[in-house]
């Protein structure tokens, strides 16, 4: 099989599996953050009742969870393109 055809396929694999990555990565998010800070819910950048360093915490832990699981799921799928089609997608 060729090189193209692996990455071909993988677009698509992508383009979903980034999507649920998205769902799952906020989903985590929520979880954590009602652990870590005891609030319902996360300060958004234009709540004027919450502090900056509130606010830049929720940030940088949801964009690093958001980045971790991207990572798996990308992973995962190259490696399920890859079974499919013997072809790593460059």
């Amino acid at each position: 099989m060729n090189r193209g055809i692996g990455k071909a396929a993988y677009k698509p694999v992508g383009v979903v599996m980034g999507i649920a990555a998205g769902a799952v990565a906020g989903a985590i998010f929520r979880q954590v953050w009602k652990v870590a800070a005891g609030d319902g819910e996360a300060p958004s950048a234009t709540d004027e009742n919450r502090r900056w360093a509130e606010i830049l915490a929720a940030a940088a832990l949801h964009g690093a969870i958001f980045a971790v699981v991207r990572a798996a799921v990308d992973r995962g799928g190259a490696l399920g393109v890859r079974r499919l089609t013997g072809r790593w997608p460059d």
